[in-house]
C-alpha cells in the first residue's frame, strides 16, 4: 500500500542537494533513572532494535534515485533494516554540551539515504552529570515541526514508572475515520456553488492583503515587511553541507513577564533575543547592515485538536529590529512588526493563507528553481520559528527528559535557521547554521542570553 504525497512534502524533496539538505532534527537530554544498571543504555538499545515499526517509518520513496518524480509516492520497504537506523555512539571525555553539540553538529551534516526510509535514531552515552542524550532526525517531506512534537509526547510518559514507552517508530498509526467505500462522495450543484463562492472570497482576500502590503513598501512603512526588503548578509550566500549547532535555555515565566511589559508576546521576545543576538555577531565581524534583518515565521495553520502528519505551514514576515540600539527599542519594533503581519492574516481561511504564504515565498522560490539563491538580495535573511511542546515533565523508560533542542534546515541563502520548542516551563532554543556562512555560531546563543538580561533590566523582571 502506498501513501500519496502532499505539495508541500514535494516542495522538501525538490530543494534536497548535498549542500541543502531537507531535514529536520531534535537532540533530547535526560537524567539517567536513579538505580539503573550500567548497562541501562545497551539494555535499551538492545530493545529498540527488536521494536515493531508501524507505518510511516517503514515506508521509503518509490524512485530514490528521481526525487521530483510526479510518480512519487512513499512504498513500504521490503528490506527493511532497523539496525541501520537506530544507533548508538559515545561522547569523548570530557562528555560535556560542547562535545555533545560537536557529535550532534557532524550528524545532522549528513546527508540521507533516499533508498531507505528517512529517519534515525541516536542514544549517545558519556554526557556528564549521569545523563545521556538521544538525537533523532527524519526528512522534512515526512512530517513537520508540529507532528513531530505530537509524536515526542506520545513517545514519553509523565509516570517516571511507566515502563512500557516505545520510540516514535513503535507508536501504532493513529485510527481515522474511514469512508464507506460503497458510498463514494458526489458534489452535490450546491456544493460546487459553495466551492466556487468559497474561492472567489479567498482571492479578494488574498488581494487585499497583498496590495495593502505594496502600499506600506510605497508609503516606507517599515512595520509592514515585504519580500525583498531584506539586506543581504553574511548569512545569505551559497552554503557548504556543513553544520554548526548550538543550544540556549530560558525560562518560560520570565519571558512572558517581559512581553507582557512590552505589549508583545512570547514569541515577540524570542524574535527580540535573535535580533539583538545576531546585531551584536554581524557588528562584531564588521558585517551589520544598514537596514534590519528580516525573519520568515513560519505559521501553523492545523485545528487545535489536529493529529499532524505530512505539512501544514504558512508564513508571514517580520523585522528583527537590527537597526535600533537599545534592546527594549528592538523588541518594541518587532512587537509592531508582528502585529502586522498578523494583522494581514486575520479573517483568512486556511487556504487564503496558503495562498498568501505562496506570494510572499515567490522570490524564495524563484531563486530555487533559478539556483540563484545565495547570489542575489534574499527574500528574507533567517527562518525562526516556534514550535509549542509539552509542559508537563515527561519521562523515557524512567528517564526524566531536561530539554528538547531542535535542529532544521540550512539552505542555500539563507545559512542559518533558528527554532524554538517549548517544554515544562522553558523555551529551548536549537540554532543550526552553515559553518561557512554564520562564523562563530555558538556566539549567537550567548549573545541570545546576554539580550534576555538586559530586557529584564529594563523591564524590571526579576
Amino acid at each position: 500500500m502506498k501513501k500519496e504525497l502532499s505539495v508541500l512534502d514535494r516542495v522538501f524533496l525538490a530543494g534536497e542537494s548535498r549542500e541543502s539538505m531537507m531535514h529536520v532534527g531534535g537532540m533530547f537530554i535526560f537524567d539517567t533513572p536513579d538505580g539503573a544498571s550500567p548497562t541501562f543504555l545497551r539494555e535499551l538499545m538492545e530493545e529498540l532494535r527488536e521494536a515493531p515499526v508501524h507505518s510511516p517509518w517503514n515506508l521509503r520513496l518509490r524512485h530514490p534515485e528521481f526525487l521530483t518524480s510526479p510518480l512519487q509516492a512513499w512504498v513500504p520497504d521490503d528490506e527493511f533494516d532497523l539496525d541501520y537506523h537506530v544507533r548508538r555512539s559515545a561522547l569523548p571525555t570530557p562528555g560535556d554540551e560542547r562535545e555533545l553539540g560537536i557529535l550532534v553538529s557532524r550528524l545532522h551534516s549528513h546527508q540521507m539515504d533516499f533508498h531507505r526510509p528517512l529517519w534515525e535514531v541516536h542514544i549517545i552515552e558519556g554526557l556528564s552529570g549521569n545523563r545521556f542524550a538521544l538525537y533523532a532526525k527524519v526528512h522534512h517531506s515526512l512530517v513537520d515541526g508540529y507532528t513531530a512534537m505530537k509524536l515526542l509526547a506520545q513517545s514519553m510518559s509523565t509516570d517516571p514508572q511507566d515502563m512500557a514507552t516505545q520510540l516514535f517508530f513503535s507508536l501504532p498509526p493513529h485510527e481515522r475515520p474511514k469512508a464507506d467505500p460503497s458510498e463514494p462522495p458526489v458534489p452535490t450543484l450546491n456544493a460546487l456553488r459553495e466551492l466556487g463562492r468559497e474561492q472567489v472570497g479567498v482571492t479578494k482576500n488574498v488581494g487585499q492583503a497583498f496590495m495593502k502590503l505594496m502600499r506600506a513598501v510605497q508609503n516606507k512603512d517599515k512595520d509592514l515587511v515585504a519580500p525583498l526588503q531584506a539586506p543581504k548578509t553574511i548569512f545569505n550566500r551559497r552554503i557548504s553541507r556543513n553544520r554548526r549547532f548550538a543550544t540556549q535555555q530560558y525560562q518560560m515565566d520570565q519571558m512572558k513577564a517581559v512581553a507582557k511589559a512590552a505589549g508583545g508576546t512570547l514569541n515577540d521576545v524570542a524574535l527580540a533575543l535573535c535580533g539583538g543576538a545576531a546585531q551584536r555577531l554581524l557588528l562584531e565581524l564588521g558585517e551589520l547592515p544598514d537596514h534590519p534583518l528580516v525573519a520568515m515565521l513560519p505559521v501553523n495553520i492545523r485545528p487545535k485538536d489536529d493529529p499532524g502528519g505530512g505539512n501544514a505551514v504558512g508564513a508571514i514576515l517580520a523585522s528583527l529590529a537590527t537597526d535600533l540600539g537599545e534592546p527594549k527599542q528592538r523588541l518594541e519594533a518587532v512587537v509592531a512588526s508582528t502585529s502586522r503581519a498578523k494583522e494581514q492574516l486575520q479573517g483568512m481561511t486556511k487556504n487564503a493563507i496558503f495562498q498568501y504564504s505562496a506570494l510572499l515565498m515567490t522570490p524564495l522560490s524563484v531563486q530555487t528553481v533559478t539556483a540563484t539563491a545565495g547570489r542575489v538580495r534574499p527574500a528574507f535573511n533567517v527562518v525562526i520559528s516556534n514550535v509549542p511542546g509539552p509542559r508537563k515533565t515527561l519521562y523515557f523508560r524512567g528517564a526524566r527528559m531536561r530539554a528538547v533542542y531542535p535542529l532544521s534546515i540550512a539552505f542555500h541563502g539563507y545559512g542559518l535557521n533558528v527554532t524554538i520548542n517549548s517544554y515544562e516551563d522553558t523555551l529551548n532554543f536549537g540554532y543550526i547554521g552553515c559553518r561557512e556562512a554564520v562564523p562563530h555560531l555558538q556566539r549567537l546563543a550567548v549573545y541570545g542570553a546576554d539580550e534576555m538580561r538586559q530586557l529584564s533590566e529594563v523591564y524590571g523582571v526579576a
